[in-house]
């Protein structure tokens, strides 16, 4: 399996860098701030595809107002199969949530082959998989190799 790099600094065409935002599109720190100095985030936009990035707003409420946000995030995702999505830990900086928090918002996320997920996300939704399951399923131990 593949991760998310922890620095990226530099993307392919058809590669996208997906970064939480705020609602205001203030892209002053983090993740954000990244996607505005180097892959064409739009400051005023908080949502959505900008440039070869895509904007997750976390900083409006609690982990129930990210997951509408990261379900759409999941359609485009799908439907762009052709593009590859780097998902940062999004929500985990400066908008103070968990990875135990925000990675099972990415649980329909963690087969598609287009996106890359934190490690952390990876492990905790693994993880998660294990428990629920009672036994490791095959993801899971082509996964834990890595």
């Amino acid at each position: 399996m593949k991760y998310t790099p922890d620095n990226i600094t530099h993307l392919d065409q058809d590669e996208i860098f997906v970064f939480g935002s705020n609602l205001a599109g203030q892209h002053l720190g983090g993740a954000a701030r990244t996607a505005l100095e180097h892959f064409g985030a739009v400051m005023g936009q908080g949502v959505g595809l900008q440039g070869q990035s895509y904007a997750i707003p976390t900083m409006q409420g609690g982990v129930e107002t990210i997951k509408p946000y990261v379900d759409e995030f999941i359609r485009l995702a799908t439907e762009w199969d052709q593009t590859t999505f780097y998902v940062t830990r999004i929500g985990c900086g400066i908008a103070g949530f968990t990875d135990e928090q925000i990675a099972p918002l990415f649980r329909d996320a963690l087969g598609l082959y287009n996106v890359r997920l934190p490690k952390s996300f990876v492990d905790i939704l693994t993880r998660d998989r294990k428990s629920d399951n009672g036994s490791e399923t095959e993801d899971a131990k082509e996964t834990g190799s890595k």
